[in-house]
């Protein structure tokens, strides 16, 4: 049996040559703009347990929403002025 050599993960294979690849070539070239446009959220387990799927969390949350458009602050009252006598 035959050893397979390895190679190093930072060297090309003999069959690519660099200028088969645009310039200058950047890891993580879109990294930033996928972090940014995800909205990936994470529940705490025992919240997971409570809601079966997206569906469930994003209902309740619109619901709680709505309800909470609904409740009126209360206003602070006008004190009465008391008369020293």
């Amino acid at each position: 049996m035959k050893k397979v050599k390895r190679t190093r993960k930072d060297e090309l294979r003999a069959e690519y040559t660099l200028s088969d690849f645009p310039t200058p070539m950047v890891r993580g070239k879109y990294a930033k703009r996928l972090k940014e446009s995800s909205n990936i959220v994470v529940l705490k387990p025992e919240v997971a347990k409570i809601f079966p799927n997206d569906e469930a969390v994003n209902n309740a949350l619109l619901s709680l929403i709505e309800l909470a458009k609904t409740m009126t602050r209360p206003t602070k009252r006008a004190r009465a002025k008391t008369r020293a006598a």
